[in-house]
């Protein structure tokens, strides 16, 4: 069955500014990504890390955790596989600039919310800037983290943009595959009491 692929005009890209791309999310997913905010192009199409050029996808198939590369706008095939897909933050900018300091932290406020409800085993937020504000963790290291909501686990992993020039695909790769070999071997953490500093 063809994919319907197409791209924004820029009257389309104009228009999308402050919109939502839908969450991508189920009970019980062993993975769930945490984009930093939707860019206009992703948030016109409707599809998470939709631009051509953001390495999300591409690293998703290299890591293992597709068995091929997915379209953006085949997003949805990923829940079978146990992921997920959601943003921080929710309204579309052209670059996650535009985003201050308390929107990080009312969005960490939503994605507990979130995490609560559907129980993930893991969610890996995208992005090391955005972390450092909704969590309150000055200077974190890439992989886990000392935070957990109920019985989710979060990780941290870098911005795949194609304007993180720091990770590139095989970069991104190895990180995706270690989050990837975690949510398989690691038991599922009972809920318990929120670590210190989580919002």
């Amino acid at each position: 069955m063809a994919i319907d692929c197409w791209r924004p005009t820029k009257a389309q890209l104009s228009a999308a500014r402050g919109k939502k791309v839908p969450d991508l999310i189920a009970p019980g997913l062993k993975i769930l990504f945490v984009g930093i905010n939707p860019g206009l192009y992703s948030a016109a199409i409707g599809h998470h890390f939709g631009r051509p050029g953001n390495r999300f996808w591409p690293a998703l198939f290299a890591s293992g955790l597709t068995p091929r590369l997915f379209s953006p706008f085949e997003e949805t095939k990923l829940l079978k596989r146990g992921i997920g897909i959601v943003n921080i933050v929710d309204r579309a900018t052209v670059g996650s600039a535009e985003l201050d300091a308390e929107e990080f932290k009312e969005g960490a406020k939503r994605l507990n919310r979130k995490l609560l409800r559907f129980r993930p085993k893991l969610a890996a937020m995208l992005g090391i800037e955005p972390f450092k504000i909704a969590y309150g963790r000055p200077k974190p290291t890439l992989g886990p983290q000392d935070v957990t909501i109920g019985g989710t686990r979060l990780w941290l992993l870098p911005n795949p943009s194609g304007l993180n020039a720091h990770f590139q695909i095989p970069d991104l790769a190895r990180l995706f595959r270690a989050l990837g070999r975690s949510a398989t071997s690691s038991p599922r953490r009972e809920p318990g009491p929120r670590k210190s500093g989580t919002p």
